[in-house]
């Protein structure tokens, strides 16, 4: 009798621990818990990501990423790194998605896919005010920095084929910006949108560049990724509802 009030009272516990262990599978189902993205950004380049001066990023892209990641129901983790390398941590998948600026060039597409493009500003070079720098062709001679891993390196070195001018890579905008203020340089070559917010905040002056059409910014993803149709349909949905238009008019210079 005592063997079997052991092996009941063991069954009981046994059945206890399973019913246990399925309700706490049930519980964290029910709190809604959400699935982390991984978000890589390069947070150098306001208004699209940026350094508030509580230490948070934000910005454009910021805001983007943030609704794109609520629609499908997940949580937002961003990690700050520095441009050059945001394609190679897509490529070894130390990140979900790339928002960072990045332009979908051919070049790039080769190593990473990428969503429907969400923005096209275009490029200037960026000069202090009494700068007798006013087109491409008064580059001659100059000395012209831009970032490293960026369209605008790309779409520099086509243009010294047709004008001589030294070329300068740093590694951040905020590095262009001040290489430009010490006179270490005569001109940044940078996104319009990006360029326009140091023209108005370190009083400086500034072209466009007309000489080529870039493409437009994207979110970039590991190749085969699954989330790109969910998220190419977010962005539908957001330029139908105007809620792209809302993020623009927030926080990018538009003529």
């Amino acid at each position: 009798m005592k063997k079997l009030a052991l092996v009941v009272a063991l069954t009981g516990s046994l059945i206890g621990l399973s019913a246990c262990g399925a309700a706490t599978e049930d519980d964290a189902a029910a709190s809604g818990e959400k699935k982390v993205l991984k978000m890589g950004t390069s947070a150098d380049f306001a208004p699209f990501e940026s350094m508030d001066t509580s230490g948070e990023i934000v910005g454009f892209d910021i805001d983007l990423a943030k609704y794109v990641a609520d629609e499908l129901g997940y949580t937002l983790d961003i990690e700050d790194m520095k441009f050059d390398g945001l394609i190679g941590a897509l490529q070894t998948k130390r990140v979900d998605m790339v928002l960072a600026g990045m332009s979908a060039t051919d070049e790039r597409d080769k190593n990473v896919d990428f969503s429907t493009e969400y923005h096209s500003s275009g490029e200037m070079f960026l000069t202090v005010k009494d700068s007798d720098i006013q087109s491409v062709e008064d580059l001659e001679g100059k000395t012209v920095a831009v970032q490293l891993g960026t369209i605008q390196e790309e779409g520099a070195k086509k243009l010294q084929e047709q004008v001589d001018f030294e070329l300068k890579p740093v590694d951040s905008a905020m590095i262009l910006v001040q290489e430009l203020l010490a006179n270490r340089v005569d001109v940044a070559y940078l996104d319009q949108a990006v360029g326009k917010g140091f023209m108005e905040e370190q009083d400086l002056a500034g072209f466009e560049d007309t000489s080529s059409s870039s493409p437009g910014m994207a979110i970039a993803f590991p190749e085969g990724s699954e989330l790109i149709d969910d998220v190419d349909a977010v962005l539908a949905e957001m330029e139908e509802s105007g809620k792209l238009q809302e993020l623009k008019d927030k926080w990018l210079k538009e003529d």
